[in-house]
């Protein structure tokens, strides 16, 4: 039988999207079909119109008609790796665990070394460091089994589309316990609360399979022979022969990045995004982009994205949580950072969005051509600033935003989701100008773009700062190894190669099967 299948365009109300006869009635309608002329349909994505009123859903209908058949291929297809040739992977972030389950695949054996903790135990970490402020260098919310991602939000929205197959690091996602909704939803997202369920179950699938994953297992030296990989050394100890090595350290292992120029190992400056994290209460969002309507139950909290050029550099949102929670995500004790995490639901009264300009390498004051650590300085300066603002705690600088804007200590904040604390502050001077006076006249830009948004009762927290790597690996574009060390596969958001859960996943699985295809010659 044929799978061909027609791709049907409709709108409906938000109330009807549980009226699955009316929907396929629609469709059918639509395309002049009867119901006795398919054999099977279902819903392939779904978005929200809130352009206008009355607010929409956009549905993308897919039909077989009589004679086709839905394929149903599995989603993963794992052989048992015991005994086959192995490789190292560094990193259990989704970059790292996705090249583990394609190595299974291929029929390689990964061998995961993650300097952090499973995710159970990672959680011990997280409640130290909202509740009494301290920070476990090797076990945080950058550091840990599933990376960044685990406990920072679960989006899985990607415009990495010519990177690889979105659809099959989706259905991955599926098949180890997420909400079959991640594929149909335009922008998906799992929720921090479901996330560790299904890092486990794709822990134990690597394990089950005959792959290994060690925690507490951090990177301290490599050692190269005429430009290659010959073995690698974990915890200081012992040493490992590996051939092949993913580097998925993520975009905050700065030791990594150390290592690497030490042993001449070429490093890049690359370009990255930073300001501040934004907190408005949620139903102010909702009132915003649903013109009004933001008492309809048949929505969801709503998010936004804003984007605008200020004197010759971008200012956008990243990273916009619905119904979410600021959170520390300092790697060592002398720094604040923030991040935002929503949980499945997204059911709490706070909306959240880093508000990030983004810089070049020669951008910043302290450019020298070559330099590879220029922007990984500049983080880290504003960083400490940061962290003596706030009082040398996880707690964080903050001002209402009309107060930034005008350059008004804040007397008072609403309630913040910022478990912490936050400490009263002047962001005009704490943050370089080259960021607080393009963020001032984006906050006045983004007002006039959506109405409300400008107001004293949001409340920036400072910073937001660890958007992407601002250190890149460079790789041979067709190999993805090391531009001069073969068997060296710089891989994700740490390396430069991603920008997110999905895009990093996707990195892995690329990386993987340039391994193979490199072997099978």
């Amino acid at each position: 039988m044929r799978s061909m299948s027609k791709l049907v365009q409709i709108a409906i109300l938000p109330r009807q999207q549980e009226d699955l006869d009316y929907i396929l009635e629609l469709a059918l309608e639509k395309e002049k079909l009867r119901k006795e002329q398919i054999s099977d349909w279902r819903i392939r994505k779904r978005s929200i119109d809130a352009r206008r009123k009355p607010i929409k859903l956009n549905l993308q209908i897919e039909i077989w008609l009589k004679g086709e058949k839905r394929e149903i291929i599995p989603p993963f297809i794992p052989q048992n790796v015991s005994s086959s040739k192995e490789i190292a992977i560094i990193g259990a972030g989704p970059a790292g665990l996705y090249a583990a389950l394609r190595a299974i695949e291929a029929g390689l054996k990964p061998i995961v070394f993650e300097r952090g903790k499973d995710v159970r135990e990672r959680r011990r970490d997280l409640a130290a460091i909202n509740k009494d402020q301290i920070v476990n260098p090797e076990s945080n919310y950058c550091f840990g089994e599933g990376g960044a991602g685990t406990y920072s939000d679960g989006k899985l929205y990607t415009r990495s589309k010519k990177r690889g197959n979105v659809l099959k690091a989706l259905e991955w996602f599926v098949h180890f316990g997420a909400d079959e909704d991640i594929l149909v939803d335009a922008h998906p997202h799992i929720g921090t609360n479901k996330l560790p369920k299904i890092i486990t179950a794709m822990r134990e699938a690597i394990i089950e399979n005959g792959g290994e994953v060690h925690f507490n297992s951090k990177l301290t030296d490599l050692k190269l022979k005429d430009n290659t990989i010959e073995a690698i050394q974990i915890n200081e100890g012992k040493w490992f022969k590996f051939e092949n090595i993913i580097l998925a350290t993520g975009h905050s292992a700065r030791d990594i990045f150390y290592l690497l120029h030490d042993k001449n190992i070429k490093i890049e400056a690359k370009p990255f995004a930073i300001g501040v994290r934004v907190e408005h209460q949620q139903e102010l969002i909702d009132y915003i982009q649903y013109h009004g309507e933001d008492d309809n139950p048949y929505l969801p909290p709503a998010s936004y994205a804003l984007v605008e050029q200020v004197d010759g550099l971008g200012v956008y949102s990243f990273c916009m949580c619905p119904g979410g929670i600021i959170a520390p995500c300092a790697t060592k004790q002398e720094e604040v950072v923030t991040n935002g995490w929503s949980p499945s639901k997204r059911n709490n009264p706070y909306a959240n969005s880093g508000i990030v300009v983004s810089v070049e390498p020669k951008d910043l004051p302290n450019y020298k051509e070559g330099d590879p650590f220029v922007c990984l300085d500049f983080q880290k300066f504003v960083e400490q600033r940061c962290w003596e603002a706030g009082g040398k705690t996880q707690k964080v600088p903050a001002q209402r935003m009309i107060d930034f804007v005008e350059g008004k200590v804040s007397e008072d904040f609403p309630k913040t989701s910022y478990q912490p604390g936050i400490v009263s502050a002047d962001l005009n001077e704490v943050l370089p100008p080259l960021l607080s006076k393009r963020l001032k006249k984006a906050f006045v830009a983004f007002g006039k773009k959506m109405k409300g948004y400008y107001t004293n009762q949001a409340v920036l927290h400072a910073p937001e700062s660890r958007t992407s790597s601002p250190i890149s690996i460079p790789r041979n574009q067709d190999t993805l190894e090391h531009i001069e060390i073969k068997g060296l596969y710089p891989c994700g958001e740490g390396a430069g190669y991603a920008g997110g859960i999905i895009s990093a996943a996707i990195d892995g699985i690329n990386c993987v099967d340039a391994i193979a295809h490199k072997l099978m010659r």
